[in-house]
């Protein structure tokens, strides 16, 4: 594969002699790149306008006194596929040497602030060892998620074997930039009743196709309507950390937004469709033609039956509200959490530490059985044990009872009591798409958008991703799935985006997602739905593992705990179409498949 996978080659030291009038295109910024998850993508443009003078302009760095230069390493102190996370005494840069040729970045990912040393480099770009964002080491440029921001490259030379990085102060600090974005070329009146691109959502898909069509020249008028009524925020924090705000947990502020004038409508339900009229009727009464409409409803959680309904005390997990609510009335009290859903036993984890007693019923007896198998899930299920959880099973359950606004307790056949001063339903979810049944878009049985692989539904000028649709999956014969993932909600908001705007690209990306329980984290890469054995590598009782899921020969995903970065190398074959066959797992030998190229 070249990089960390192929043997080291014979140096071949480039010496990089910077111009002074060349600084201000190399450093800091850099222009947009291709993104590896999609095919043929080509340099910014627009919907039959504008041009990539539309662009926000970079910002020019000139002062001596704004840059630092260091010298950091010998010149055979790194061999060829080998990252080193060097100090520059403003800031800390990440070294890399590939095919004889130094470059340099910023060092953390701008997603968690996972170290790129301890990432993965293949082919010219850095894989996060975190979540599996990827990074050009030439540009800077992300080119798979999550996330949203690239990252600043620095200047670097050689002279008299010594390896030099001068580098912009601000962007060392910054470990982080956004792409150059254009604006809205047209006077709008924002009362307006039409939208060029009109988005419904505000999660990860609906804001990366807002800010894709901006990075990519679009200047018409775009409107993103969500019935929340914060900004952008990161909603997979939410089940890990109850007490962030709204603020804390925001992707974008409403000033980002206005800058490259992206219309932010909150506290706005779609209710309608009129695919026809091009038209989306809202909760309020207000309506919107559109376009291009994108839908990214994403999902909402499963509903349950329970005597007093009507209760203040039981929340379904959707809003930085809830989550402050849950653990402020969950303090040194009694915490029920119904259902084995990631979020069901995030929330579980997080609260075991402050509520008196957490109590968690199951439809499955072993939790996480369905997607990590049996034994990874017996595993994780005596973590949870130790740390003072109990479980119980759905069908002990005779009745939940509510008094006063408030369900009280739990009852269970047995003649036990669960007292509940707090509830939390994590039972799963299903698709948000009651507004569309008759918008004339076409759905599967279970309420899923059907979508070709440039994310178009069966309407023109309609388009939708994220967890509301099942899309063609090319390793596996492009059959149609869904895969509810963060990461995978990014990818779509791109592929919709290069698609309105003509420019359709294949997605390539691995799937990729984690959960994080007691300081522990699970990660996890590919499409794993059907596995029909698990291999496991390390030790499950210390929760030091690799689980390889398998279907008849051949390995089609992966999990792991206190492995890193072994996830994001496994993404890194499977994304570059290359097969792992079970033979080549079963033997217990994995070195090759462990890092060896940070220092």
């Amino acid at each position: 594969m070249g990089g960390c996978f192929s043997k080291p080659k014979p140096v071949e030291v480039k010496v990089e002699l910077s111009l002074l009038e060349k600084e201000k295109e190399v450093d800091g910024l850099s222009p947009n790149g291709k993104a590896s998850p999609f095919a043929d993508s080509r340099p910014n443009g627009a919907l039959g306008h504008g041009s990539d003078d539309d662009s926000t302009p970079l910002p020019l760095y000139h002062k001596p006194r704004d840059y630092v230069e260091a010298s950091v390493c010998h010149v055979k102190d790194l061999e060829n596929g080998q990252m080193r996370e060097v100090d520059l005494g403003s800031g800390r840069a990440l070294l890399i040497k590939e095919h004889g040729e130094f470059s340099a970045i910023a060092h953390k990912c701008p997603h968690y602030g996972a170290p790129l040393v301890k990432g993965v480099l293949s082919k010219g770009h850095v894989r996060c060892p975190w979540h599996g964002a990827c990074f050009n080491i030439e540009t800077g440029d992300l080119e798979d998620f999550p996330g949203l921001d690239s990252l600043p490259i620095f200047q670097v030379r050689v002279e008299k074997d010594k390896v030099i990085i001068r580098a912009n102060k601000q962007a060392l600090q910054s470990q982080k930039r956004s792409k150059p974005m254009s604006r809205c070329s047209a006077v709008i009146n924002s009362n307006t009743g039409f939208s060029h691109v009109l988005i419904i959502g505000s999660g990860p898909a609906a804001l990366v196709c807002a800010e894709t069509l901006r990075q990519e020249g679009f200047t018409d008028r775009i409107v993103m309507c969500t019935m929340d009524r914060h900004p952008p925020y990161d909603r997979p924090k939410l089940s890990k950390s109850l007490e962030s705000t709204a603020e804390q947990l925001r992707l974008r502020s409403v000033e980002f937004l206005q800058d490259h004038d992206i219309e932010l409508l909150t506290e706005k339900e779609a209710v309608a469709i009129d695919v026809k009229t091009r038209s989306v009727i809202f909760e309020d009464g207000l309506r919107m033609e559109y376009k291009k409409l994108f839908i990214a409803t994403g999902s909402k959680p499963k509903t349950m039956i329970y005597k007093g309904q009507d209760v203040e005390n039981v929340f379904h997990l959707r809003t930085p509200d809830d989550a402050n609510s849950i653990a402020r009335l969950a303090n040194n009290k009694n915490a029920v959490i119904v259902g084995t859903s990631f979020v069901g036993m995030e929330v579980a984890a997080a609260l075991s530490d402050k509520a008196h007693s957490v109590s968690v019923i199951g439809i499955e007896t072993v939790p996480f059985k369905h997607a990590l198998g049996e034994k990874v899930g017996k595993a994780i299920m005596k973590l949870f044990e130790v740390n003072r959880v109990k479980f119980y099973m759905l069908n002990e359950v005779s009745e939940m009872v509510g008094q006063h606004g408030q369900l009280k307790e739990v009852a269970l056949k047995s003649g036990k009591v669960l007292r509940a001063d707090v509830c939390v339903i994590g039972a799963g979810s299903i698709p948000a798409t009651d507004f569309l049944k008759q918008g004339g878009i076409h759905m599967d049985s279970r309420g899923f958008i059907t979508v070709n692989k440039m994310m178009q539904t069966s309407a023109d000028g309609v388009y939708a991703g994220g967890d509301v649709v099942v899309f063609p999956f090319p390793p596996r014969n492009n059959k149609k799935v869904n895969i509810p993932h963060w990461q995978m909600a990014h990818v779509h908001g791109r592929a919709a985006a290069l698609s309105m705007m003509g420019r359709a690209a294949e997605i390539k990306t691995v799937p990729y997602f984690w959960s994080a329980m007691f300081g522990k984290t699970i990660r996890y890469a590919g499409y794993g739905e059907g596995f029909d054995d698990v291999i496991i590598q390390g030790d499950l009782d210390e929760l030091r593992f690799v689980a390889f899921y398998t279907r008849s020969e051949e390995v089609v995903a992966v999990a792991s705990m206190n492995y890193d970065p072994i996830v994001s190398r496994v993404a890194e074959v499977l994304g570059s179409g290359k097969t792992i066959k079970k033979r080549d797992v079963e033997t217990g030998d994995i070195s090759w498949l462990i890092d060896k190229g940070s220092q």
